[in-house]
């Protein structure tokens, strides 16, 4: 069947909008059901619910969390799949949404509750800003184009300036664990294929 060999970037949307889907509806009956896949710190420290480590990644906290996350995904995700191959950039993905989840075990809030695909989507950004520099990208409701990487820093200083001045609950050290490995792993396959990935970031201007 076609739908079987659609492209990785399909599964992973669709598995968080059915994830998302499921989980609200489980929780008009039981309300607590949020807090066995929302990730706390506390909890994990103490040893508990330690599977949200890889729950959370897929739960959102409302439908516009749900829709920028996926639009996001959507837009970028498919450009990396097509670079990088689909085994890659699964893997790319839950490596990235894991540390996220660590990063912000050990340096988030540890009573504030996290869910979100920001942390993989992040480590896909990551990649796209070494591999991809100098494409050009609209970033929110910004109406001019900008280089990849300059977009990338972008978002993360606007998210950090929200919770600052505003006191938003984002987890941006979730944001920061993802975007790591993503930069880091674009960065190695730049050492080991440089001719490939120089091809790659002058097609991609």
């Amino acid at each position: 069947m076609r739908i079987l060999r659609a492209p990785a970037t399909f599964w992973l949307i669709a598995s968080n909008v059915v994830f998302f889907t499921i989980a609200i509806a489980i929780s008009y009956f039981y309300p607590n059901f949020i807090n066995l896949i929302a990730l706390t710190p506390s909890d994990i420290m103490r040893g508990q619910h330690l599977w949200t480590i890889l729950t959370s990644i897929f739960m959102h906290a409302g439908l516009f969390h749900l829709l920028a996350n996926m639009l996001s995904l959507f837009f970028l995700g498919t450009l990396l799949e097509r670079i990088i191959g689909r085994k890659r950039f699964l893997g790319v993905y839950f490596i990235s949404g894991l540390m996220g989840s660590l990063f912000y075990i050990f340096l988030g809030d540890p009573t504030i509750p996290a869910v979100g695909a920001s942390g993989a989507i992040f480590g896909i950004a990551g990649m796209l800003a070494v591999l991809t520099p100098k494409m050009p990208v609209y970033i929110m409701f910004i109406p001019i184009a900008m280089p990849m990487w300059f977009g990338v820093i972008l978002i993360m200083l606007v998210l950090w300036l929200l919770t600052v001045t505003i006191s938003l609950p984002i987890g941006n050290t979730a944001h920061f664990g993802g975007l790591l490995v993503g930069l880091g792993y674009a960065a190695y396959l730049r050492y080991r294929h440089p001719q490939k990935t120089r091809a790659i970031s002058q097609h991609f201007r």
